[in-house]
């Protein structure tokens, strides 16, 4: 299950990607907004970072207009390694590397398309197991319990 969430600026994008998830028989709880009529993106962020980081979802997509706001409100989530992303190596990088569990896009900032190209990649690239990347993603837990 794919949590998906966005703002106004956003919402054109996330339908767009919820077409994309429906034609692959991906499932997905959609936390809003649902239309283009102004919202504060923090409220959106925290209830699919929250479904991420509590293993109701394996992962999210979350979209606003730059993609910054609205990861930057998700990564307070404890649990939560939300990265923005506009480009396919970025993309697989905070993958395997970071093991990224949200990927954040901005609509003002990628086509459709693009964005639809990132979340393929973002939900077909498993993270590394190798110790190196395990060990930089425990820091960041550790960083995130005060232990860092």
């Amino acid at each position: 299950m794919i949590a998906l969430g966005c703002d106004h600026a956003g919402y054109p994008l996330k339908e767009a990607l919820k077409g994309y998830l429906d034609s692959i028989g991906r499932t997905y709880t959609d936390f809003g907004t649902y239309s283009e009529e102004s919202v504060d993106y923090p409220i959106y962020a925290a209830k699919a970072a929250h479904a991420v980081a509590d293993g109701t979802c394996e992962c999210g997509i979350l979209c606003c207009g730059t993609g910054i706001g609205i990861s930057i409100a998700a990564n307070k989530v404890k649990g939560i390694r939300a990265a923005v992303c506009s480009d396919a190596y970025s993309t697989e990088m905070t993958r395997l590397h970071n093991n990224a569990n949200i990927l954040c896009m901005g609509a003002r900032v990628i086509s459709e398309e693009k964005a639809i190209e990132l979340a393929q990649i973002f939900l077909n690239t498993p993270a590394l197991n190798e110790e190196r990347h395990q060990r930089r993603v425990k820091m960041l837990e550790d960083i995130e319990n005060g232990k860092l």
